[in-house]
């Protein structure tokens, strides 16, 4: 119980500093939205016609990868904020009050998660502005948010570990930039079949293809069928995975 309300504490302290620093809110949504409109309007003409489409069937295809590129790149701003506290020397202070040990990393990752469904409901409204009509049903757009929260979540606890496996906050803010790069090596841009040989085979098999394509298959009003499984089994790994590394480095 002790665990749940200290976390929860941290989750304002998170919150506090969004509010208090709002250009980090306007970077994440402003940046995600910047992409949309540059992929719709300068290259959706040619793009759309590439998939069999126009500019409208382009949009509805490329904004479930800009929603997933939204949180690649907030884990940038996750990883550099634990590294400022690990650095900053708070959490030494942390580790000497009563506190849930665990509260302090859970504090970031539900903070992350509040920054991310911000710059994702903004990536949302302009798609909705400039074209997109989603055939997704109520059910549909609680498996879109389902789907959102558990990668979000699985990609965030890992930048909370690679904010701490550095000592400084500028290579913590290098690390995740790969997780950036994934969703324009996996359909988040263009189908795989347009990529060649070695480069399809892993754009058709990295995590990021299929939570893209249980996204984009919801907001279409489809079943999501295996991609589902594929995108639970691995956001469940990679949370695991960093949840481990990030309270094996904490208690380090």
């Amino acid at each position: 119980m002790r665990a749940i309300t200290d976390s929860a504490t941290m989750l304002r302290r998170q919150i506090r500093h969004m509010w208090r620093y709002p250009t980090l809110i306007l970077t994440y949504s402003g940046v995600p939205v910047v992409l949309l409109l540059l992929f719709v309007y300068v290259l959706g003409g040619i793009m759309g016609t590439g998939i069999g489409g126009d500019r409208a069937v382009y949009a509805a295809y490329i904004t479930p990868g800009i929603m997933i590129m939204t949180v690649a790149s907030a884990a940038q701003g996750t990883a550099i904020s634990v590294a400022v506290d690990m650095t900053e020397g708070i959490v030494a202070r942390f580790k000497t009050m009563d506190i849930a040990r665990v509260s302090v990393l859970t504090g970031h990752v539900l903070g992350a998660l509040v920054q991310n469904f911000i710059a994702i409901a903004a990536v949302t409204l302009t798609a909705l502005l400039i074209g997109f009509r989603p055939a997704a049903s109520a059910l549909d757009w609680l498996g879109v948010v389902g789907v959102l929260a558990m990668f979000t979540f699985a990609i965030t606890w890992l930048s909370a570990a690679l904010g701490m496996v550095t000592k400084n906050v500028a290579t913590a803010s290098n690390l995740p930039m790969p997780l950036m790069l994934l969703p324009f090596l996996g359909s988040g841009v263009v189908p795989p079949e347009s990529m060649p040989g070695p480069l399809r085979w892993f754009a058709e098999h990295q995590p990021f293809t299929p939570v893209i394509e249980t996204l984009r298959a919801l907001l279409a009003g489809q079943p999501a069928g295996s991609s589902f499984a594929a995108a639970a089994l691995w956001s469940a790994a990679i949370a695991l995975g960093g949840y481990l590394w990030a309270r094996r480095l904490y208690n380090r």
